[in-house]
């Protein structure tokens, strides 16, 4: 690839070819993933097209997982969260109690460790609930971050290993609330503290369960997948099947992230193997099954199938796997918008912008806050307002303000 040693590639389709090589991803999968063929993503990096204009250009730099467009333009820098990420109103006290460090001990004696484990799973039904479930969880996560840091700090031995694993389960959540919005690198640190915690805790459910969210904070920051499945495939290590059906639940939901983890680079075979495992520890379970707060089971599952395909650029087949998952069984509102997105996502591959606008409405109505957030969702519903044909533009048009993405 010709370029300035200096100053690296020269020209815009050198610098997609840079972050398209470096995250690992094909040429067909960068295509699918943008809503476009192959032949053009070729063209582009060969400089026969000129750059995109802004609401493709945007989530050209979503695809590669690039947060400063100026890695792409090579102008100024200029943000891409700007556009395609939404800052929530609590988003500076949520970092304020994640940033300030608390170096006096408190003279109070700290919380039961079980009235905090009760705040705690109050938080995770307050973050899958249905309404504005970012919102609900601001207003408690700082008190309870604080309060569950005391408690850890003041207790020893076994009570000491038991706050710290709620602990975790509480910065999962802040990672959670942080995400899609500016501030990846607080989303890197509380993935980070929720397996600190969990390694002190000597917990190997606690590890496990951490290692799923950092899959997550490793693919949003281009971290190889190599990365990405050799954590999942050491933390399946930890767990024992016999053990009853947390041990199962979780073994299934890091065969998933493994899943996921291929799909994204185009490794088919190696991505639906990984699923069948995971459906075959839900199938185990049973179909009433659903963990209590990372609500693995058979529907989480079959929705992950729309998902996995997406990232495979099977627009056919994500849409096929929609059709044979029942949401309405899914304990979460916050799951259910999410994987109603990822059904739009698909139909979008396929060219039916009807449908695609058709399902961010619904999207929104299970759960506002989710689809707001979402990057596909916003980047979509802008795109369709300014550039879809005449019979959605007014429905894509009054979506786009609902996210907040409006001209």
């Amino acid at each position: 690839m010709a370029h300035d040693a200096e100053n690296g590639p020269r020209t815009f389709g050198q610098r997609v070819r840079r972050e398209r090589e470096r995250k690992g991803q094909t040429r067909p999968v960068l295509a699918g993933l943008v809503g476009r063929s192959t032949e053009w993503v070729k063209a582009i990096e060969n400089d026969r097209l000129g750059m995109p204009r802004l609401p493709l250009l945007l989530r050209l730099a979503e695809a590669l997982g690039v947060d400063d467009l100026a890695a792409l333009t090579g102008d100024e820098r200029l943000a891409a969260a700007t556009y395609t990420k939404a800052a929530h109103p609590e988003l500076l006290r949520v970092k304020e109690a994640l940033t300030t460090y608390d170096l006096l001990v408190r003279d109070e004696e700290p919380a039961p460790t079980a009235e905090l484990a009760t705040r705690v799973q109050n938080a995770w039904q307050a973050w899958h609930g249905f309404g504005d479930h970012r919102t609900r969880v601001a207003n408690v996560l700082p008190a309870l971050l604080a309060d569950l840091q005391h408690a850890a700090r003041t207790h020893e031995g076994v009570e000491r290993r038991q706050v710290q694993v709620h602990l975790a389960q509480a910065y999962h959540l802040a990672q959670l609330y942080l995400s899609f919005q500016p501030a990846p690198e607080l989303v890197m640190l509380t993935g980070d503290r929720s397996m600190t915690m969990a390694q002190d805790a000597d917990s190997p459910r606690a590890m496990a369960a951490s290692a799923w969210y950092l899959n997550h904070v490793f693919r949003d920051a281009g971290e190889r997948h190599e990365a990405r499945v050799e954590l999942a495939m050491k933390s399946i290590q930890l767990l024992d099947p016999d053990r009853g059906s947390e041990d199962i639940a979780l073994g299934g939901l890091l065969h998933l992230a493994v899943a996921l983890s291929y799909a994204r680079v185009g490794q088919k075979g190696n991505a639906e193997r990984h699923w069948d495992r995971a459906a075959a520890a839900a199938r185990r379970l049973g179909d009433g099954y659903a963990h209590p707060w990372l609500v693995f089971g058979r529907s989480m599952v079959d929705a992950y199938a729309i998902t996995m395909n997406n990232d495979l650029v099977r627009g056919g087949a994500a849409i096929d796997a929609a059709t044979h998952v029942d949401l309405g069984t899914m304990q979460s509102a916050t799951r259910r918008s999410f994987h109603i997105i990822e059904t739009a996502r698909a139909y979008s591959m396929e060219g039916e912008s009807v449908a695609v606008v058709h399902l961010l409405k619904k999207a929104y109505e299970a759960s506002p806050e989710t689809a707001r957030f979402n990057l596909f969702a916003r980047g979509a519903a802008a795109e369709l307002a300014e550039n879809g044909s005449a019979i959605i533009r007014d429905d894509a048009r009054g979506l786009a303000r609902q996210l907040g993405v409006a001209a």
